[in-house]
């Protein structure tokens, strides 16, 4: 989904996301631009297998260049840690151990709450194939679980990162049921633009012959105009109509728009056999 546009604020602010052993060049590349979707930019390698800078991991970013760039590499996770006062452990697996176990949305809530009293944050995330170790985990504060279908658990890394990077700004926002941009506005149709799209739909069809047999036209007109009537329609979709309707009116499949012969007058009405 298209969306990037440099004239806006980029957010780049939160706690920091620190992959342990990532293998593929690619699968970082991933997690930056979820990272930056979500205004999220602090990305901390521990020895990446395929070591760093990575040709892979600027091409899949999607230009999430920002999140490249300033990405920092630790040679043990105790050093990628070392500088934050608070960190959740991601892990799909129940662990031994006596730490607490959040959700995604309250872990959001709470590095949100960490990260405006000032304090730094940050998120772990495992190996590709086989996550965080134990030791590993206990090196964070709390852990932070997805609720997934239990007998499929597995998340693909940038997955992982891109579900709290979503919490992570909802968690910022007022509202929750606010959209960075509305439809655009039309105007209501009248009564009139709707009876002249009555009276244009049906005189087209009344000339291929619709109303068949005679008797039935009016029960047939008063389901035709029940139909058009089941919504207000605006101004502009009125037009868009009565544009099809004039179209078909006078081009057929025989003549179509651009075709030697266009469709003539009211005196030759086209023959719209193939049309039906």
């Amino acid at each position: 989904m298209a969306g990037t546009n440099s004239e806006r604020q980029l957010l780049a602010e939160g706690p920091a996301i620190i992959l342990v052993e990532p293998q593929m060049g690619e699968n970082i590349g991933m997690v930056a631009r979820a990272m930056a979707n979500f205004g999220l930019a602090e990305l901390r390698l521990v020895n990446p297998r395929d070591g760093w800078p990575n040709e892979k991991a600027l091409a899949t970013a999607s230009k999430a260049d920002h999140v490249i760039e300033a990405t920092k590499v630790y040679d043990t996770l105790e050093q990628a840690v070392a500088d934050l006062n608070f960190v959740y452990a991601t892990t799909a697996r129940e662990r031994d151990g006596y730490k607490p176990v959040r959700s995604p949305v309250i872990a959001a809530e709470t590095l949100r709450a960490r990260f405006r009293a000032g304090e730094g944050t940050g998120i772990l995330f495992g190996r590709e194939r086989w996550g965080l170790t134990n030791e590993e985990v206990a090196l964070a504060d709390e852990i932070v679980t997805f609720p997934v279908n239990p007998a499929f658990a597995s998340l693909n890394i940038a997955q992982a990162v891109l579900l709290m990077s979503y919490e992570w700004m909802k968690s910022g926002m007022e509202d929750l049921g606010a959209v960075p941009f509305q439809a655009m506005g039309q105007t209501p149709s009248t009564k009139e633009q709707l009876f002249g799209l009555f009276d244009q739909l049906e005189d087209a069809l009344d000339a291929r012959g619709y109303f068949h047999p005679a008797g039935k036209k009016p029960k047939m007109v008063d389901n035709l105009r029940a139909v058009l009537s089941r919504r207000a329609f605006t101004e502009q979709e009125i037009s868009v109509l009565r544009g099809v309707i004039s179209s078909l009116d006078r081009f057929s499949r025989k003549s179509p728009r651009g075709g030697r012969f266009p469709t003539a007058t009211k005196e030759t009405p086209p023959d719209d056999s193939a049309d039906a």
